[in-house]
């Protein structure tokens, strides 16, 4: 089974721009489609970016054009590039790896984002 750690959330200015992290251990990612998922307080989790299969790429529409999703297998991590973000973008980033095809599934703990001046 994978395990998922997050890195990389902090405190950011409006207009700015943050890259976080996703470590994997325990199994290999290529295996598994892999995305990032927000959850700011009082509202339903939700999904902002999924890769998948041959690089396809997938993004939220509150994502897209201020979020990049790619992945490095070799060293098994996932990352999250965020530009241009806003004080509704602040929340909890969670990292999320999937086995392709099955419902054996992963989550991180997350890493806090804020985005305040």
């Amino acid at each position: 089974q994978v395990q998922l750690v997050e890195s990389g959330g902090g405190l950011v200015q409006p207009g700015g721009s943050l890259k976080l992290s996703c470590a994997a251990s325990g199994d290999s990612l290529d295996r598994y489609e892999v995305g990032w998922f927000r959850r700011i307080p009082g509202k339903e989790r939700e999904r902002i970016a999924t890769l998948m299969t041959f690089h396809f790429e997938h993004y939220a529409q509150v994502a897209k054009g201020r979020a990049t999703i790619s992945r490095d297998n070799a060293k098994n991590m996932v990352f999250l590039q965020r530009n241009n973000l806003g004080p509704e973008d602040s929340a909890i980033y969670y990292c999320h790896a999937r086995v392709v095809d099955t419902s054996v599934d992963c989550w991180g703990r997350g890493t806090q984002v804020t985005v305040s001046s």
